[in-house]
């Protein structure tokens, strides 16, 4: 269940087992085209279990480019943002979900955001942000043990007049995809299966991008969830045999069998469709697939947010951010958007705009 590490992904990463010609190059790039920066959901009518395959190319470049992360980092939020949109895509409407990953170590917070579409048909949005010890930062070891001890959060924020929803586990279980199948399995007692790909894709002549693929599997939730204090697994976290048993254990058992089967490749390699990834695994289990839901880079900071953000500061305050140019500026961590204030106009005890 470990993330696959960060790799090249070479030019010959989607060529046919024949010699190529354009014929075949352009199916390849509609199919790319088609399916890339989309999450689709499906179910396994033979085993109550549904899932979703997720393909991040433009979003994952996106988020990327706001920063320059060293390469430790950019796996630990090329990874938080596929589960990002593996679990965000049940969320209603104008909802919103967030992931946060605190630790003690030389990554210290990894935040991602999840916005639902405004409407059916319309796209959904990502952002990201990692803050983290340069210093601390070992070149070369594993991501996820760079984080340290900390939590795995996940929020759920219903809109105006309604209590946000938050699920925490701790950091545990050797990746970001075990800590949400711990979540998970502990907050919402749902057996869940992460299989996540990324890396760049590198090819003569052409600038690197970003290639990102992942598939969930769940155990369709019943009426009457199992309730457990505690489980088999490290600190005593369920595990699926905590929750499942009989017939419905071993459904979950054969489906996770032949998840392990997907090739990296498989996952992230535009010339391989998500619906005929999916009869290649679970042709045996009946898949079903639903309407795919379409994502893309986004972020909500603007000029007002920011003003409110600093109407909680007296004028004293403000007077300690204002800069020697005489003016109060902030920086989006998310997508980099600079603003600039003139300081009076800031804060609770700010002037009234003149008629």
């Amino acid at each position: 269940m470990a993330v696959v590490p960060l790799y090249t992904l070479q030019r010959g990463w989607f060529a046919p087992p024949f010699a190529p010609n354009v014929e075949t190059s352009i199916m390849t790039q509609m199919t790319k085209l088609a399916w890339d920066d989309t999450v689709l959901p499906f179910q396994l009518d033979r085993t109550d279990v549904r899932g979703r395959v997720a393909r991040l190319d433009g979003v994952l470049d996106n988020v990327l480019a706001q920063h320059n992360y060293p390469a430790e980092i950019e796996a630990l939020v090329a990874e938080a943002c596929l589960l990002t949109a593996l679990i965000g895509q049940t969320i209603k409407l104008r909802w919103k979900l967030s992931l946060q990953i605190r630790g003690n170590g030389a990554a210290r917070l990894i935040a991602t955001d999840y916005y639902g579409p405004t409407e059916d048909g319309k796209p959904a949005q990502i952002r990201a942000y990692a803050s983290y010890d340069d210093e601390r930062l070992e070149a070369g070891v594993d991501p996820f043990s760079q984080i340290g001890k900390g939590y795995f959060a996940v929020l759920i924020d219903q809109g105006e007049g309604n209590t946000p929803y938050q699920g925490i586990t701790p950091i545990a279980g050797g990746s970001l995809s075990a800590c949400a199948e711990t979540y998970f399995a502990q907050s919402e007692q749902l057996p869940t299966r992460f299989q996540l790909a990324f890396g760049r894709n590198s090819a003569p002549g052409e600038p690197d991008t970003w290639r990102a693929g992942g598939m969930m599997l769940q155990v369709m939730p019943k009426a009457s969830p199992f309730a457990a204090k505690e489980g088999s697994g490290e600190d005593k976290v369920l595990q699926p045999n905590d929750i499942l048993e009989g017939e419905e254990d071993e459904n979950w058992t054969r489906a996770n069998v032949l998840l392990s089967t997907v090739d990296e490749l498989e996952l992230v390699g535009p010339s391989i469709p998500p619906t005929d990834l999916l009869v290649r695994l679970f042709h045996e289990e009946e898949p079903r697939v639903f309407d795919a839901q379409p994502v893309r880079f986004g972020c909500t900071c603007s000029d007002d947010r920011v003003r409110q953000s600093l109407s909680i500061y007296s004028a004293k305050d403000i007077g300690h951010m204002t800069t020697d140019e005489g003016t109060v500026t902030a920086d989006c961590q998310f997508c980099g958007a600079h603003y600039v204030f003139d300081p009076k106009t800031l804060g609770f005890e700010a002037e009234a705009p003149k008629e």
